[in-house]
C-alpha cells in the first residue's frame, strides 16, 4: 500500500516537474517549440525505454536457453532398473511361454486402437447422410 502510495506522489511529482520545464520554455520561445520539445523529451524517454526492455528481454530468453540445455534429458521409466528388474520378475513368475500370446494379443489391441479410421469409412457413412458420432 505504501509503494503504491510512493509510486502515484512520484507520477504526481514528476508531472509538475514537465508542467514547470514547458512553462519556462513557453515564455522563452512561444507554444510550437514549447510542444515540440516537449514531445521531443518523452520521445527520446520512451525510446530508451524500449531499448532497455528490448535487452532485457534477450537476456532472458538468453537465460532461458542457458538453463534449458543444461537440463537433463527427460528420465525414461523404462530406463530405470527397478522397472526392467520388475519385469522380468513377472516374466519369470508366469512363464515366458504364457506370457506371450497375452502380449500379443495386447500389442494388437494397441496396433487396433491407434490407427486413424480409414478414409473410405468416413466418406461412406457422409455419402449416405448419416455423420459418424463426435468423439
Amino acid at each position: 500500500m505504501i509503494a503504491a502510495a510512493s509510486l502515484v506522489a512520484a507520477t504526481v511529482t514528476v508531472s509538475f516537474l514537465c508542467a514547470a520545464a514547458f512553462v519556462v520554455a513557453l515564455e522563452r520561445y512561444g507554444l510550437v517549440d514549447a510542444c515540440l520539445a516537449g514531445a521531443g523529451v518523452f520521445l527520446v524517454a520512451t525510446m530508451a525505454l524500449l531499448g532497455t526492455y528490448a535487452i532485457y528481454v534477450a537476456r532472458r530468453r538468453r537465460d532461458a536457453q542457458v538453463r534449458a540445455a543444461l537440463e537433463p534429458p527427460p528420465f525414461s521409466a523404462l530406463a530405470d532398473l527397478r522397472v526392467i528388474l520388475g519385469g522380468l520378475q513377472i516374466v519369470q513368475a508366469i512363464g515366458f511361454k504364457r506370457l506371450l500370446p497375452i502380449l500379443a494379443i495386447g500389442g494388437a489391441a494397441f496396433a487396433l486402437a491407434s490407427r486413424p479410421a480409414s478414409e473410405g469409412r468416413r466418406r461412406g457413412a457422409r455419402a449416405r447422410g448419416r455423420e459418424p458420432p463426435p468423439l
